[in-house]
């Protein structure tokens, strides 16, 4: 609101004290319809530029930024429209309401009062409320409801929610599993105490670090089936990333029916493989399984004789040196 726009010379610089006051009133007349964190958790700036004024800057602020609200994708709640009400008063029974007052009302008048609401809100004035229906009407005819989707060119935001006490391993030790999350997929990821995570960035990066975020946490049960990645290979078994970021591992034992004596024979890095959660040991590894249907249990059985990682039936000792043996000392016969 420069000072050309009511007729005024000045320095146009900082927000004038006018400025300020007429923006508070706007923003006390939007903040109710503003939709919660959860809902649209992307920051709002609405800026109103007033070139020319002769009536309610403060009110024509409310109403453009319904229309810039709306046009934008926020989902508020309900368009809210404003109006200046004006009196004149002669004497106790000789009185005017004047509806949206323009500058020469304002200044010789003896009242200035703002109402803004919506179609549902209450005013105290009914002339003032059929003056804002009236107005209601024309931004409802521009846009009847707020778009379904942000601009294509705004960043993307997703919240989701996780237990607290899950958000341990959503950081990892020195912010190493978030740092990569952030790395691999582009997407800003930022966590609240409360268990809040507001993932920001692109459509695609948004997407694939939600999926991580959600693998991370998720509880994996008994029973279930995935199609993952090989990821390692030892000699033992294979690691497969059954979801984002959360790894199980193929004892050898459970990688075919019958003997395997190496698992570069039935797997290779890279390729994807369909596993059965078998086990959730106490310190919360998975152990999965390569074998379904009727072998599944005989198999299931047979794994429970083994340690986690090894392979005692196929373990191999080397022999002794006989030359360890020569600095034993005498031999003593009784």
């Amino acid at each position: 609101m420069p000072p050309y726009s009511v007729g005024e010379t000045g320095r146009v610089g900082s927000p004038s004290r006018r400025e300020i006051g007429h923006g508070a009133l706007a923003e006390r007349a939007l903040l109710p319809v503003i939709p919660a964190d959860d809902v649209f958790p992307y920051t709002i700036r609405v800026v109103s530029e007033v070139l020319s004024s002769n009536g309610s800057t403060s009110m024509a602020s409310t109403c453009a930024s319904t229309l810039s609200l709306m046009d934008a994708g926020v989902p508020i709640t309900h368009a809210v429209s404003g109006i200046a009400m004006g009196l004149v008063i002669e004497d106790e029974k000789n009185y005017k309401v004047l509806t949206d007052i323009i500058g020469l009302e304002d200044a010789n008048g003896d009242m200035d009062f703002k109402v803004a609401g919506t179609e549902v809100g209450v005013t105290a004035l009914t002339q003032a409320k059929k003056a804002r229906m009236e107005i209601m009407k024309v931004i409802l005819k521009a846009i009847p409801e707020p778009r379904a989707k942000v601009s294509t060119h705004a960043p993307k935001i997703k919240v989701t929610k996780i237990n607290p006490e899950k958000i341990g391993e959503l950081i990892g030790p020195g912010g190493k599993i978030i740092r990569n999350i952030i790395a691999s997929t582009g997407a800003t990821v930022d966590v609240n105490d409360d268990g809040s995570v507001f993932i920001s960035g692109t459509d695609d990066a948004v997407k694939k670090a939600v999926e991580w975020v959600q693998g991370l946490v998720r509880e994996v049960k008994v029973g279930e089936e995935f199609e993952g990645e090989v990821k390692r290979i030892l000699p033992f078994g294979a690691f497969v990333e059954i979801l984002p970021g959360k790894e199980g591992m193929v004892h050898v034992s459970q990688m075919a029916i019958g003997f395997v004596r190496d698992p570069n024979e039935v797997v290779k890095l890279g390729q994807i493989v369909k596993v059965r959660v078998m086990e959730i040991d106490e310190q919360g590894r998975v152990n999965l399984s390569m074998i379904f249907g009727n072998n599944a249990e005989g198999e299931d059985r047979k794994d429970k004789d083994k340690t986690r990682g090894r392979d005692f039936q196929n373990r191999k000792f080397s022999k002794p040196d006989p030359k360890n043996f020569k600095n034993r000392g005498p031999r003593h016969r009784y």
